[in-house]
């Protein structure tokens, strides 16, 4: 059944660069909060950094519930699961923090996944429990196909159509927190 493991051992990151979704969980600390639970896809958007730390790359999106609530707290779980005939389900439990573009950590990140025409920010997640379980329950599936409709999306929008879109739908969580710190000073471009 399940095991806890101290570092991302080479399976665990075989498993990883296999997974062709994920899901990021983050909660604010109000009780009165909304948990928020994102998809995230594209299999050349996450990475491990070292034995303790992943990174994904974040896209504009409809919402910025996970920046808002690391800016908060911190806390974050990444879950992976197989969808594949042998089962499992692994969580990355730890402490994230978002990287904007400009910011002096962002080229030396960047440059390690695929390239994306709307990137938002890069997390990276220092990791504090690493552990798997069975999914026995989880469906078996196959992948058709990765979608592109986001970069199609983003390829579309001017940097100024773009800024407008993050000013509108990231400024802020569901829950009111301030998402984007670099909104005035770094524009899109």
């Amino acid at each position: 059944m399940g095991k806890l493991y101290e570092v991302l051992t080479p399976a665990l990151r075989a498993f990883l660069a296999e997974a062709p979704v994920f899901f990021v969980a983050t909660a604010p600390l109000a009780a009165d909060g909304r948990v928020n639970v994102s998809p995230k896809g594209g299999m050349d958007t996450l990475t491990v950094l070292d034995d303790t730390t992943v990174a994904y790359l974040d896209l504009i999106g409809s919402g910025a519930e996970t920046i808002a609530h690391l800016r908060e707290n911190r806390r974050i779980t990444l879950m992976f699961c197989s969808f594949t005939a042998r089962p499992k389900t692994l969580r990355l439990y730890g402490e994230g923090r978002c990287v904007f573009p400009g910011d002096p950590e962002w080229d030396a990140l960047v440059g390690r996944f695929g390239s994306h025409p709307i990137p938002r920010s890069i997390v990276v997640v220092s990791l504090d429990r690493i552990t798997d379980s069975c999914g026995f329950t989880v469906p078996e599936m196959a992948l058709v196909r990765e979608r592109d409709l986001q970069d199609k999306w983003g390829e579309r929008k001017t940097p100024p159509q773009l800024e407008s879109y993050m000013r509108e739908k990231n400024s802020r969580s569901i829950d009111g927190l301030p998402a984007r710190p670099h909104q005035e000073s770094a524009p899109i471009t």
